[in-house]
């Protein structure tokens, strides 16, 4: 008999929930009303829609009114960085904001607006970033000047893991009349979300890192900032996101973030014990295995490591038929395993950084997965590069 299957690739996407799904279910089927409709169906669908933001909300210290429900952290990020860019465009008095900040080690859903505000006739900016992938502070001050209309920095690194001191980094931006937006899709269950207390302007969360379907997130966007819309049509969402709201997955995100609000400390310690069990059992089997990010502060479910004489693709693809499933990096790069580009602009060497694998953590992980995956990756490491074991 074979091997159960182990999945280390939460970072890349989650199991719905149980809970989730069945919460879910009655608005598909027998509550399907439009919650624009003025008839009964319709009144319940608008309720639950209203109540989901409330949830929502309540789990990240936000006001209902500053949730925009979104299709995920792509459309999130893009809304936030251009969104906040437009805007500064058309406002009397602001057109001189032409520039947006950034660091290189961002997803590509935020790098790739920042070069689109090129297009328009805007400037981007790029902080620099450490070996241990941490934007540094004084090149990203250096940035923030009275032309700068929106910075965008990844609370948590989706390759590597690392933090970010948000908090520092929002309070320079802002110092300068910036706005400040952060990617919060791989923090958010892992760290203490409280808008109450961190000065962003705008965050982003994705239901289906969190046990929600794929096709829901969230934008946090704070009273008064102004956006200008992505999309155009009706009044929904007061105007900031036409077109009928997806009123299933509304609820399901919200009963998601409910049970990550809930359950975060108690996952926190869990999964960082199964992660460094994971470096701590690798190391010893491969001791010049590199982690890249380790001299980092990190949240707890991701580790991106090389091995010194291996290929991420060849390993990857033999860690699969082995029932091992991970990742070379980002999952959003249309399937394929290539040079990462938070890895090189962390100066990673060009051999590590083709040896680079993720391994994310989550609600399928044990202490056996991990020996497992220790066991079988030692071995085809051994093997790849004709040496023993330790």
């Amino acid at each position: 008999m074979s091997a159960p299957a182990v999945y280390m690739d939460h970072a890349a996407t989650t199991p719905v929930r149980e809970e989730v799904l069945q919460a879910m279910l009655p608005w598909f089927s027998t509550r399907f009303g439009n919650p624009s409709s003025v008839h009964k169906l319709g009144r319940e669908a608008r309720v639950a829609l209203d109540e989901a933001r409330e949830r929502v909300a309540a789990c990240m210290g936000a006001h209902p009114d500053e949730i925009c429900f979104t299709s995920g952290g792509t459309e999130g990020d893009n809304f936030a960085v251009l969104g906040v860019w437009r805007a500064h465009q058309r406002a009397p008095g602001h057109d001189e904001r032409r520039a947006v900040l950034t660091s290189p080690v961002e997803h590509k859903a935020v790098l790739a607006a920042c070069h689109h505000v090129v297009l328009e006739g805007g400037e981007e900016r790029v902080a620099s970033v450490t070996a241990d992938g941490v934007v540094a502070m004084d090149d990203f001050v250096a940035h923030c000047d009275a032309q700068l209309a929106v910075a965008s920095i990844m609370w948590v690194n989706n390759e590597t893991g690392v933090v970010q001191d948000i908090a520092a980094l929002t309070n320079a931006a802002k110092a300068c009349g910036a706005l400040m937006h952060t990617d919060a899709v791989q923090a958010f269950g892992k760290l203490p979300v409280d808008m109450r207390s961190l000065p962003v302007d705008l965050l982003t969360i994705s239901g289906h890192k969190l046990g929600a379907p794929k096709g829901i997130g969230a934008l946090f966007i704070r009273r008064g900032v102004a956006l200008e819309n992505l999309l155009f049509g009706g009044g929904q969402d007061r105007g900031r996101r036409p077109g009928t709201e997806n009123v299933p997955y509304a609820v399901g995100l919200a009963v998601a973030c409910e049970l990550a609000a809930r359950d975060r400390e108690q996952e926190v310690a869990q999964l960082r014990s199964l992660r460094d069990h994971l470096e701590r059992q690798l190391r010893a089997q491969i001791p010049d295995l590199v982690v890249h990010g380790a001299g980092a502060d990190r949240a707890p479910h991701i580790s991106n490591l090389s091995i010194p004489g291996t290929d991420a693709e060849t390993m990857l693809m033999a860690l699969d038929l082995r029932g091992i499933q991970a990742s070379g990096g980002s999952a959003c790069q249309s399937g394929s395993v290539g040079a990462s580009h938070v890895l090189q602009a962390m100066g990673v060497a060009p051999d590590l950084a083709g040896a680079a694998m993720r391994l994310s953590l989550g609600a399928l992980t044990t202490e056996a997965c991990i020996d497992r995956t220790v066991s079988v990756l030692s071995t085809l490491a051994h093997k790849a590069r004709g040496t023993v074991a330790a």
